[in-house]
Parts: structure tokens; C-alpha cells; sequence
């Protein structure tokens, strides 16, 4: 089916182009959404018409999204669900959980604009993308956690590099990494005693030798 695209549309094309897609993704998506025309004779006479309003709309509406974003940039948000000890949900969070959470938190999406190839189906801190607009995307991140509490310690490890999950095993190579630590830092004040005691024992024997030196001289 042939079609002329009123805005542009990812790996499709830009405003005005006419491009032949499969019926389904026309009647199921692109046509009712608005996002293009049947390419009929009379309907690219109306679009070089409308051409000029269409493209001063899309620029308006383009700049709104630019604002938008500016106010998205390093957005961080939550989302509380329960999961395993493995850190594998019961359920998944989906486009439309993402979108809920991103309005509670003061920017109003929809579904569609969350690009999501699958649903998250762990806990941990995910990289998003939310299209504003056709030509504006931006980047928030999505902390899924158990807790308000789970959520700041995951963004906390990722502040300083490290994985965001903690894992049952993880945290046994972290509490064995912390006993060694704490094992040798014991060692290591043992060891500063016993050299602190042997350096104090051969002060005292070096004292005792030349008091023993002082009382063998003869008397003048």
C-alpha cells in the first residue's frame, strides 16, 4: 500500500515522502494514528496544499518536545515490584508501567512513546527511550526494585560502578572480600604489636647492656 507520511516515521521516512508499506502496519498503526495518508491523487494535491501548515506544526510541535526533554535529562525513576532472591520478577514491567511511572513523576507520556524491545523482567537499573516526538527522543533510566530503600542502594553501587543487582552470590563474594579484609587488617595490627614488643624488648636489653658496661669500668 502506498502512502504519504505526514511526519517522520523511524526506518520509514520524513514528512512528505511516499512509501509503500504492508496493508496491516497502514490501517493498524500509521493510518489511524495520523501519521499519514492514502496515496491517492487527491490526496497529494491536499498535502502540497496543506504542506506549509503541516511542516510550521510539526516545527511548533518539535520545539515543544526540544523543552521537554531538556526537562527529562537525567531522569531517574522507580518502580517497585517483588521478586525472587535471583532478582527475577513476578510479572514484568512493561511500556505501559514505564509510561505511568514517568507521568507520576511529572512528565505526561503514553505507552506508545516508550520504546521498549521486551518487557524487564529483573530487578536493576535499565536504560529507556522515550520519543517525545518524531525527531526528539531522550534517555531516562528506569530503577526496578524492591523497595524505595533497594532502589537508592542500586543507584548508589551504579554510582560507584558497580552492578546494580544484588545477587544472592554477589553478596557472598562481598561479605567473604570484607571478612578477608577485615582478617588481614587483624593480622596486620597483630604484627605491628608483636614488632612494637620486640623493638621495646631490645630498647630495654640495649639499656640493661650499658648499665652492665657502666658498672664494670673501675673506679678513678
Amino acid at each position: 500500500m502506498e502512502l504519504i507520511l505526514l511526519e517522520r516515521v523511524e526506518k520509514l521516512g520524513q514528512m512528505g515522502d511516499v512509501v509503500k508499506v504492508k496493508p496491516g502496519f497502514a490501517r493498524n498503526f500509521l493510518l489511524p494514528q495520523g501519521k499519514a495518508l492514502r496515496a491517492t491523487e487527491a490526496n497529494r494535491k491536499r498535502f502540497e496544499t496543506e504542506r506549509a501548515q503541516l511542516e510550521a506544526q510539526n516545527l511548533e510541535r518539535k520545539q515543544e518536545a526540544d523543552s521537554v526533554a531538556e526537562k527529562m535529562a537525567d531522569m531517574s525513576v522507580v518502580i517497585i515490584r517483588a521478586a525472587s532472591e535471583s532478582g527475577q520478577l513476578y510479572g514484568s514491567v512493561n511500556g505501559r508501567d514505564i509510561a505511568e511511572a514517568v507521568s507520576d513523576a511529572g512528565v505526561s507520556v503514553t505507552r506508545t512513546q516508550v520504546v521498549i524491545d521486551r518487557p524487564i523482567k529483573t530487578l536493576g537499573i535499565f536504560d529507556q527511550t522515550i520519543r517525545l516526538h518524531p525527531e526528539v527522543s531522550v534517555a531516562i533510566s528506569i530503577n526496578v526494585a524492591q523497595s524505595a530503600e533497594e532502589a537508592e542502594a542500586q543507584a548508589d553501587r551504579v554510582a560507584r560502578g558497580e552492578p546494580a543487582l544484588l545477587t544472592a552470590a554477589l553478596a557472598d563474594q562481598q561479605e567473604a572480600a570484607e571478612i578477608a579484609a577485615e582478617h588481614a587488617a587483624a593480622m596486620a595490627a597483630v604484627a605491628a604489636e608483636v614488632e612494637a614488643e620486640e623493638e621495646a624488648a631490645a630498647a630495654e636489653e640495649a639499656g640493661a647492656d650499658g648499665e652492665a658496661e657502666e658498672g664494670d669500668k673501675p673506679a678513678e
